[in-house]
């Protein structure tokens, strides 16, 4: 079934030392660990997890060709699945490190897992914000109306074609595109914000703008486009070319500008940092200009535990840290060698050359998945450095100001997701002092959400 992938771990137990690559090299002095870098000028609070995708379960309901996890039937997998208990811990131990982080419960199929309610109902309480990823078929009305009740941010649901009958083969089981549409349906009967998740394939990347105003059209609040590694069960699989690729982000560029109450994002594709620079150096989604949801984010901002508790960088790579049951979070997070050789990462061909490394840095998971090298360059990136300036990061360093936030709206600040938060205080700040304001309120604040989304409720719950 095509070629494995190691299966890394970072040093700390003696059966993975001596196998740790030569290819990471360690920041364990003062200046690179828990301080300011002197190279770059960013903080420990740069390298906060935002987003953690908690694969809790390989059980799913369905059998899709791309499954990164090669996810198992409706009653298998689950053996050594973190237990409830072992859940609750691992959750406790993220708010040690960022309480105000997004956690992606997901599997498999993570409505499945018969105790995943409680699950989600442990990490709401202690004021995560938290979404599903779900194929959307056991979403029913006391489904969507218990996440509701429970406190759950929203639902992201895959749809792989507007043709069901390519969704269900793809999906590998009849009747699957209807299920996702009904449980679309249930969330929006019960007030549950949903996203749609599609993956660009060769069989469905040329649907993609009329998906998107599919999308639009139905309500989603977020277009997730996810651009396949072809890894796990998608070994086997092709993926679009280069070419292709380079043709879809441009298209997801142009998209921002057309829907303004739809936020249309591409996934595991760092190029599409690049090319909104190229549009627009202004562009509100780069790094250029604070937003920290931009180029690839594995092991910087974003991790993955596996259903049996490996921390990796990124679904797309079976590269553990170590595992939360022999480890705290905490400890996984911040003193891993591994990850901190892709915080500071000295990328490798291209990519080490590139003006844009510091916005984009490419895909990791590609030439790791390619041939086990995650700091070399990424091939399906078809730019060529021209040898210019490196395009800077606006990192969470406090623009000086004289605008001032009242209690109502610092509140409501530190309530929206943490990678966006540096970006919209900028933008907010700015508004104020263009309309010579001293100090920021909810009516500001509901003024630009308004401009921005029209008169609709926020895309994220306040």
């Amino acid at each position: 079934m095509g070629k494995s992938l190691p299966v890394l771990h970072s040093p700390g137990t003696p059966a993975s030392q001596s196998a740790f690559p030569s290819n990471v090299t360690r920041f364990d002095s003062p200046a690179t660990r828990g301080s300011d870098n002197p190279y770059d000028g960013r903080t420990v609070d740069d390298f906060k997890p935002y987003l953690v995708a908690l694969n809790l379960t390989k059980r799913c309901n369905l059998k899709c060709d791309h499954c990164y996890l090669d996810a198992t039937t409706k009653l298998g997998g689950g053996n050594d699945e973190l237990t409830t208990e072992e859940c609750y811990r691992l959750i406790d131990q993220i708010a040690e490190v960022n309480r105000g982080c997004l956690l992606v419960i997901t599997g498999g199929e993570p409505l499945v897992r018969p105790d995943i309610l409680d699950i989600a109902r442990h990490a709401v309480k202690l004021g995560f914000m938290v979404v599903f990823g779900t194929n959307g078929m056991l979403i029913d009305d006391p489904m969507a109306k218990e996440l509701v009740d429970i406190g759950v941010m929203g639902v992201g649901i895959s749809i792989d074609s507007l043709d069901p009958e390519k969704h269900n083969a793809f999906r590998g089981l009849a009747k699957a595109w209807e299920g996702a549409l009904a449980g679309i349906e249930a969330c929006k009967r019960n007030g549950l914000q949903f996203q749609i998740h599609f993956s660009a394939q060769p069989m469905n990347y040329q649907e993609l703008p009329k998906v998107v105003d599919w999308a639009h059209d139905l309500g989603a609040k977020v277009l997730n486009v996810f651009f396949m590694v072809c890894t796990g069960r998608g070994e086997e699989l092709s993926d679009i070319t280069p070419s292709q690729y380079e043709e879809v982000l441009g298209y997801l560029v142009d998209c921002q500008d057309k829907y303004n109450d739809m936020l249309v994002r591409a996934r595991c594709a760092p190029h599409f940092k690049r090319l909104a620079y190229e549009k627009d150096p202004n562009s509100p989604i780069t790094k250029a200009q604070g937003y920290m949801g931009g180029g690839c984010l594995a092991g910087t901002n974003y991790a993955r535990v596996t259903p049996n508790g490996d921390l990796t960088p990124c679904p797309y790579m079976p590269l553990s840290a170590g595992n939360v049951r022999d480890k705290s979070f905490v400890d996984l997070w911040e003193r891993s060698d591994i990850f901190d050789s892709f915080r500071y990462p000295h990328l490798k061909g291209k990519c080490g050359d590139c003006e844009y490394s510091e916005i984009c840095g490419g895909c990791r998971a590609r030439p790791y998945v390619d041939h086990g090298d995650w700091l070399d360059e990424d091939e399906w990136c078809l730019y060529t450095p021209k040898g210019g300036d490196k395009v800077e990061v606006a990192f969470n360093v406090p623009e000086a100001t004289s605008v001032v936030w009242d209690e109502a709206a610092e509140t409501r600040l530190n309530r929206i997701p943490y990678f966006l938060r540096a970006m919209v205080k900028k933008g907010v700040e700015r508004h104020a002092v263009e309309r010579n304001l001293s100090v920021v309120t909810i009516e500001l604040m509901e003024e630009l959400r308004k401009k921005r989304f029209g008169n609709e409720t926020p895309v994220f719950k306040f």
